[in-house]
């Protein structure tokens, strides 16, 4: 153990040793500025040197500062160690350094390489450079130090900002993954979004039962007509088939009758689908025909118009079932002439379908014909009553 902790001591006073050898090394690299050595040159009272005199007849010579500086340079690049040696002892005696300059740095040097302690010569180490720094190098000279306190001074302040901008930048990606989920969310399922917001007109709180309906008569399209909804929509009867995509489709225009039950006017049971809510990228603009339909309840009256004549429904029933459940487009037991309000619920979703049964009170069901649409057994082939037209993810699904 004692002989690694010696081998270690050796190589930290090797590499103090160095240390002082590359930074003497770099002194003389480079010579000082010729500018230097004129202001050198007029500051000394003493004879000049060779060197002095040198620069002086350059200085006189009328010559452009370049042409000088190059000269000066080669003359300096040729001139052996000791007399560059001369050179840097005149430089730091004009600049303020004192005589022993070098005979401190020979002393730091043996300090570091005597000293058994590790930390200590690490200390003696940074005091050296410390001391071989001179107070006026050249301008090139000068651009390393420079570039070292300019680098540290950045870190610090990285440093200093690093734990604020983590959390700035962290809180900028929780912002913006907000916003985006929303819009994504939003585009791909706003209908149950929407759905909630729809609300009915405060000015029909109440639905009246309006049995004389010659007010009704100027209307000449198929409607349906919930005064308590303030709900008045165009009723599709156009439809041959029971294909759901063709039901899906029709209901872009409005209200559908579904094609294998009863008419208005006829005994039997006529069943209508409307949307409660859908996405409002798909088309059609009847996307919340039906969203309010679960606030009817019994006694509430709603209209049919049908080929210019007003059919007038009062509520007795309302019930939730499955999509499979298609018995709900069947006759009405102990009912003579119905017609099944159908819609999505909950709002938004295609889970389960919401069924509001109305019972014609005008006009007399004596002036009722017998149903020549009502088809128990095509409705028992159905196998699930229509919905939602597809959202805009499954379609996106779908592409996919």
């Amino acid at each position: 153990m004692s002989d690694m902790n010696l081998e270690r001591k050796e190589e930290i006073k090797e590499a103090a040793a160095s240390l002082i050898r590359k930074k003497m090394s770099g002194i003389y690299e480079d010579e000082p500025g010729y500018k230097k050595e004129v202001e050198e040159i007029e500051s000394s009272p003493n004879r000049l040197s060779k060197h002095q005199e040198f620069v002086q007849k350059l200085h006189n010579s009328g010559k452009s500062s370049h042409d000088i500086q190059v000269q000066w340079h080669q003359y300096y690049e040729s001139l052996p160690d000791d007399e560059k040696r001369e050179v840097w002892d005149e430089f730091y005696k004009a600049s303020g350094q004192s005589d022993d300059f070098f005979e401190k740095v020979s002393k730091r040097v043996k300090e570091a390489r005597s000293d058994e302690n590790p930390d200590n010569i690490s200390s003696k180490v940074v005091i050296t450079e410390h001391v071989l720094a001179p107070t006026h190098k050249s301008e090139h000279v000068s651009k390393k130090p420079n570039k070292r306190k300019l680098s540290s001074t950045v870190s610090a302040s990285t440093n200093r900002l690093r734990k604020s901008q983590h959390i700035k930048s962290l809180g900028f990606g929780l912002i913006a993954g907000t916003i985006a989920m929303f819009i994504f969310l939003f585009s791909f399922f706003n209908q149950v979004f929407l759905a909630p917001f729809i609300q009915p007109s405060r000015n029909a709180v109440s639905t009246p039962i309006i049995l004389n309906t010659t007010g009704l008569s100027n209307i000449t399209t198929n409607e349906i007509i919930i005064p308590k909804l303030n709900l008045e929509i165009p009723v599709d009867y156009s439809a041959t088939t029971t294909n759901e995509a063709v039901i899906e489709n029709n209901l872009n225009s409005g209200i559908v009758h579904y094609p294998s039950t009863a008419l208005p006017g006829e005994n039997g049971n006529a069943a209508f689908f409307g949307h409660s809510s859908n996405n409002i990228f798909n088309p059609g603009k009847y996307k919340f025909a039906f969203v309010l339909l679960h606030t009817l309840v019994k006694g509430d009256t709603f209209y049919l118009v049908y080929n210019s004549k007003v059919y007038v429904y009062q509520v007795f029933d309302k019930i939730i079932v499955t999509p499979s459940n298609v018995s709900v487009l069947d006759p009405v037991p102990n009912h003579s002439a119905t017609a099944a309000l159908i819609t999505c619920d909950p709002p938004g979703t295609s889970i389960n379908r919401l069924v509001v049964y109305g019972e014609q009170i005008s006009p007399s069901l004596k002036t009722n014909s017998t149903t020549t649409t009502q088809n128990t057994t095509t409705n028992q082939s159905i196998k699930t009553l229509p919905g939602n037209s597809p959202s805009l993810w499954s379609r996106f699904i779908h592409w996919l």
